[in-house]
C-alpha cells in the first residue's frame, strides 16, 4: 500500500527545476506526478517516478540530495464532499497529514491524490476500515501508469 516518493532538495533559482527533470529523461525516467513546494533561498521538488530506486541513484549522481518517503495514493470520490470523507476518516484516526497534491491522472473515475501522514501504517489501518481505496505500488504500476 505505501508508495516511495523521492525529494530532492533545489536551490531557490531560474534553472534549478528543469535540471533535475532533463537528468531523469536522460536516464529515461518517466516524471509520473509532482508537487514543488519552495521558500526563499530552496525548494522540495516531491517526485512519483516508476523506478524510484534508479532515478534516486541518478540524481544523487549528479550531486542533489534526494530522500526516499512513503506515500499512500488515495482513490478520492470525484465529488463534491469525497475528500471531506476521506480526510474525516483520517481524523478520526488522530493521524495527521503532512503534506498532500493531486496525482495528474485518475483511478476508476476517482480523483488520486498523494498524501503524507505522520504515521503512514496507522494511516493504511484507519483508510482499509473506512473503505477509503488506497491503491498498491501494483495497481499504480498497471493501471495508473500503464
Amino acid at each position: 500500500m505505501k508508495l516511495n516518493q523521492i525529494s530532492v532538495f533545489l536551490e531557490n533559482r531560474p534553472g534549478a527545476l528543469s535540471a533535475p527533470c532533463r537528468i531523469l529523461a536522460e536516464a529515461g525516467i518517466n516524471i509520473q506526478t509532482f508537487a514543488l513546494a519552495d521558500t526563499r533561498e530552496f525548494g522540495i521538488l516531491r517526485l512519483m517516478v516508476r523506478d524510484w530506486q534508479k532515478a534516486k541513484e541518478v540524481l544523487e549522481k549528479n550531486g542533489y540530495v534526494v530522500k526516499v518517503t512513503e506515500v499512500l495514493a488515495l482513490a478520492v470520490p470525484d465529488r463534491p464532499g469525497g475528500l471531506a470523507e476521506v480526510l474525516e476518516v483520517i481524523e478520526r484516526a488522530n493521524v495527521n497529514v503532512e503534506y498532500t497534491y493531486a496525482f495528474t491522472g485518475k483511478h476508476k473515475g476517482q480523483g488520486l491524490l498523494v498524501f503524507r501522514f505522520s504515521d503512514p501504517d496507522a494511516a493504511v489501518k484507519a483508510l482499509m476500515a473506512g473503505k477509503v481505496n488506497v491503491l498498491s505500488a501494483e495497481e499504480m504500476a498497471n493501471e495508473v501508469w500503464k
